[in-house]
């Protein structure tokens, strides 16, 4: 994720640096926004169901500062993306819960465009964040009592973040316009640490946006050619994951340290238009922690559990996905559901889920940021790579 943020710096400075050459000029912004926040209760302790003081926590607030940019008039994806905006952002998170749940900071990217216009001032508009929040509390324990001290649902101090909203945009004159609408926030970490269920918010967005230049270009209409209506993707990916199992109701046992996991995506994708592109994928992934759980050492448990390693056989699965893709200029969501028809065990059985971002570095290239479930709740591990587009 902070790759990704530093590739997008990269992409606005090369963009500005270009427009300065060749005389052209792209419309930049910043904007401040807050956001009330509903907190859902998805777990005991958020619910006031702990012993650490009983307190819901159902509420918090966030403040956002944001650049972005439009990219110039007479370039051709501005021509075919009219409205769409992309830039960084950075934003302070209370809770309400310093001491047992952290007030994070996150550093992010974000894309939105238009859906609808009412009139020529008043329009309906989306956006989604995607980025990474760093200063919460982790789950810890009393070494000598046993008793939980913090939260028992965030497992780490770095956590994903991801968003999604809409808005009625105002557009006051040629500089300012402002913002209202709703949005849903997820942090999680992925897997990389347990416990990792994660934090859930429902909010208000409240914004006042100012331009530099003219808030709107006249844009030259281009019709938008789709040329070859088959493209192919292929992905290469990695990350390391934490691994936990129990029965339902009881503390899960975790497994100690980190495993490795290593993937390969071949995505054939069908354009049926400028936004949007779909088709099955051949998807393939070893994950060194798959079926540990019938791997016990006998005789071994709690702090010192040990396990023999599982075969490769029941690491490796395959299976294809049918997968969705929304395309913007720059970036890319991909969005998939499939099913593992090589496996072998019960964590690489069932469907699984796929979401990803796809930051792209020239018109081939792309860094894939992506994220992996099991029949709908189960999280599995995050997927970090880099991919071709033949």
């Amino acid at each position: 994720m902070r790759k990704t943020i530093a590739v997008l710096f990269a992409l606005i400075f090369l963009n500005v640096s270009a427009q300065e050459k060749d005389g052209r000029s792209i419309s930049s912004a910043f904007s401040v926004e807050l956001r009330p926040e509903y907190i859902f209760p998805t777990n005991t302790f958020l619910r006031g169901d702990n012993d650490y003081n009983g307190k819901v926590y159902d509420h918090g607030m966030s403040v956002h500062l944001k650049y972005f940019f439009q990219l110039p008039a007479t370039s051709r994806l501005r021509q075919l993306y009219h409205d769409a905006y992309q830039g960084v952002g950075v934003s302070y998170n209370d809770f309400g819960a310093r001491d047992c749940i952290g007030s994070p900071w996150a550093f992010y990217v974000f894309q939105g465009s238009k859906i609808a216009s009412f009139n020529n001032r008043l329009s309906l508009n989306y956006e989604w964040n995607f980025g990474v929040s760093f200063g919460w509390e982790k789950y810890k324990r009393n070494e000598y009592t046993n008793d939980v001290v913090t939260n028992t649902f965030i497992g780490s101090r770095a956590n994903a973040y991801l968003n999604t909203g809409f808005y009625l945009r105002y557009v006051a004159n040629a500089h300012w316009a402002y913002r209202f609408g709703l949005d849903l926030s997820h942090y999680s970490n992925g897997n990389t640490n347990l416990p990792n269920q994660g934090l859930n918010t429902l909010g208000l967005r409240l914004t006042v946006e100012n331009w530099r230049g003219k808030l709107q270009e006249p844009i030259e209409t281009r019709q938008y050619e789709i040329g070859r209506r088959i493209s192919y993707d292929v992905v290469l990916y990695g990350a390391l994951r934490k691994k936990g199992f129990g029965d339902e109701g009881f503390e899960p046992e975790i497994v100690p340290g980190h495993f490795g996991v290593a993937g390969l995506n071949f995505n054939p994708m069908y354009v049926t238009c400028r936004y949007f592109r779909f088709g099955p994928s051949l998807d393939m992934q070893y994950d060194e922690s798959a079926n540990i759980r019938y791997h016990v050492v006998p005789n071994t448990w709690g702090d010192d559990i040990k396990f023999f390693r599982p075969s490769f056989r029941e690491s490796f699965s395959a299976g294809f996905s049918l997968r969705g893709e929304l395309t913007m200029p720059i970036f890319a969501i991909n969005f998939g559901m499939g099913y593992n028809v090589f496996q072998k065990g019960s964590d690489t059985s069932g469907l699984y889920q796929i979401l990803a971002l796809k930051t792209f570095v020239g018109s081939r290239f792309f860094v894939h940021t992506g994220y992996m479930l099991k029949d709908f709740r189960v999280p599995c591990n995050l997927m970090f790579g880099v991919g071709c587009r033949i």
